[in-house]
């Protein structure tokens, strides 16, 4: 049984790639938003021409952006969404809920520090990790029964 996961969340750390690493292997294919954090700001202008106005500048990217996300979901078999430290992931928790009402398998990850602030978040998902390690494990007990260890 082929996987797909789609990894959602935060893009100034390398946990994308510790889950992907870690997943060599399994049965898995990973899909993600654009990671390039200026791309993914500007791509609407680049491609659709300039604004002036920065809320059209930064919703042309986020439209073109959200074809990309959109289709990952809903591709998805599970979605991991990632919540960092350094920045409020507000498009996470969109991605997140865009998952949980499609009915897609709800991996989130994030620090004790998020506990309380993602409550209702965690709540939707069927796992809550903290460390990329432990979407690995989930992945290799979903795809072949095996505990950690």
């Amino acid at each position: 049984m082929t996987l797909n996961v789609y990894l959602s969340g935060e893009i100034h750390t390398d946990w994308r790639d510790q889950i992907i690493d870690g997943a060599s292997g399994l049965d898995v294919v990973f899909a993600s938003p654009v990671t390039d954090h200026a791309a993914s700001d500007d791509c609407g202008v680049a491609i659709m021409g300039p604004e002036a106005d920065k809320f059209w500048h930064d919703r042309k990217g986020a439209q073109l952006n959200a074809i990309r996300t959109r289709r990952g979901i809903e591709q998805a078999d599970i979605v991991v969404v990632r919540f960092g430290d350094q920045y409020k992931q507000w498009n996470a928790a969109f991605d997140a809920g865009y998952a949980a009402a499609l009915g897609k398998s709800l991996v989130i990850l994030h620090g004790p520090d998020h506990a309380h602030a993602l409550k209702e978040v965690d709540a939707a998902a069927l796992a809550v990790a903290q460390e990329p390690a432990q979407v690995v494990q989930i992945l290799r007990y979903v795809l072949k029964g095996e505990l950690p260890g």
